[in-house]
């Protein structure tokens, strides 16, 4: 191996002391922990791309909402199971102004962050009736989705949609849903890893087949409004965040405060279930629950047994976030897309220095540049890939582990890429592509 800007002894040994078998397939938190020993030892700073989280400031309006509810005590109070009443009426406002999708308080639970909001899902909607026991997964995915599946121990199935865009969705969906065993689908939009967006057919198409197998589509809305594509930021105008809610009453909706809202630390997030969902009665969750009613099993059976409530402080702090982009003096779409931005000047950096970009098309529309984007290099698998750029001090990490069927790519978050390092990012490209070059 040429020269690199890390040191190659002190990368061979730390690869060897982490005792990961294959960097490839390691957890995004091996490899987080890996570059941070590596870093501490050589004092060289990585461009960091292998976290998913936010590295903008939280939103002010919460913070000071937060501090505020614990000034007066709420620290010492236990929350509602189902969560602070102002919090679940702003909620359900939101939902109104930036999906065009009506619910109610009842139907908006807070959660520690989305993430349980989707393991209290998976539990709950695989217990609903005894033959439907399968999470269907349309991948690329976030992977820890899978591991609370493997956690909990629920059957998965899944598939990588890149092949089955537009119309093709339907034959493909409908392939595994005919089987009789699927319980609900899962996925993210705008997608983590591939950045790719549902258009309103695709949603169409999904929403069309969850009501023909009575099957729960969870949405996970992770970063929403952040296809910059559009302009989601007006509350009550069109266009609205695009979901599946708007063609089918069967559905969980997962909004994170993590990235939107920069408000990650906090763990709190929202499940909104369908009000149609919400009140269905299903038998078999006797088997597991004091009621058959989904959303008293949700709250009382699961949510409870799990976190008795969320976060008592960060709620007031999400309801003041909410409550302002509500009332149209917090545009939080503003604050946000700086993501979009700088991933177009990173994936430029990327293609011209022989990289290719793997998931690049939204059916006939070219990708939005937003949190994440994909990239590849001749030659190369992305297990491959992202070992040899520990060398050049870029860190990122292998669609292998997302369920993607494009083993060569890799998947870079922007987020944590401060502009300063935007030279050293160039530079680290051009000595790889030197070192590289298919002839």
């Amino acid at each position: 191996m040429k020269d690199t800007p890390i040191n190659k002894e002190v990368v061979k040994r730390k690869l060897a002391e982490s005792k990961i078998s294959n960097i490839g397939k390691a957890s995004i938190r091996e490899i987080k922990r890996l570059i941070n020993e590596i870093e501490t030892e050589t004092g060289e700073k990585y461009i960091r791309m292998e976290m998913g989280v936010p590295g903008l400031p939280p939103a002010r309006i919460g913070t000071e909402a937060e501090i505020e509810a614990l000034r007066n005590g709420v620290g010492a109070i236990y929350p509602e199971i189902d969560g602070l009443p102002i919090l679940k009426s702003e909620a359900s406002r939101f939902i109104k102004l930036f999906l065009d999708v009506d619910v109610t308080p009842e139907n908006c639970i807070p959660t520690v962050g989305s993430m349980q909001g989707g393991y209290a899902s998976f539990m709950t909607v695989n217990r609903m009736y005894q033959e439907k026991d399968t999470t269907l997964f349309i991948d690329p995915c976030f992977p820890v989705h899978k591991m609370q599946h493997k956690v909990i121990g629920i059957k998965y199935e899944a598939f990588d949609v890149y092949n089955y865009r537009g119309e093709k969705l339907r034959e493909k969906l409908e392939s595994f849903l005919r089987k009789g065993n699927i319980a609900s689908i899962i996925y993210s939009n705008p997608n983590n890893p591939s950045w790719i967006c549902f258009t309103d057919k695709e949603l169409h198409i999904i929403a069309d087949l969850a009501n023909k197998y009575n099957v729960v589509v969870m949405e996970d809305l992770a970063y929403f409004a952040m296809d910059f594509r559009k302009d989601y930021s007006k509350p009550g105008v069109p266009p609205y965040q695009p979901t599946v809610a708007k063609y089918t009453d069967n559905y969980i909706l997962f909004i994170s405060s993590s990235k939107a809202f920069s408000y990650a630390g906090q763990r709190i997030g929202l499940m909104v279930i369908s009000p149609k969902l919400f009140s269905t009665k299903a038998p078999d969750l006797k088997r597991y629950y004091n009621s058959d009613i989904f959303g008293r099993a949700m709250i009382f059976g699961t949510v409870y047994s799990l976190s008795s409530g969320t976060s008592h402080s960060a709620q007031y702090g999400l309801a003041a976030i909410l409550k302002a982009a509500n009332d149209g003096t917090y545009d939080f779409i503003k604050e946000v897309k700086e993501y979009g931005e700088k991933a177009k000047i990173m994936k430029k950096m990327f293609t011209d220095n022989g990289f290719k970009i793997v998931y690049d098309m939204d059916e006939n529309e070219q990708l939005a540049d937003g949190f994440y984007f994909t990239f590849s290099y001749p030659g190369f698998t992305g297990e491959q890939l992202l070992e040899k750029l520990i060398y050049y001090g870029i860190s990122a990490i292998s669609l292998a582990i997302t369920g993607s069927e494009r083993l060569e790519g890799m998947r870079a978050c922007v987020s944590l890429v401060d502009r300063k390092q935007f030279p050293i990012l160039e530079q680290r490209l051009k000595l790889f592509n030197e070192h590289h070059k298919i002839n």
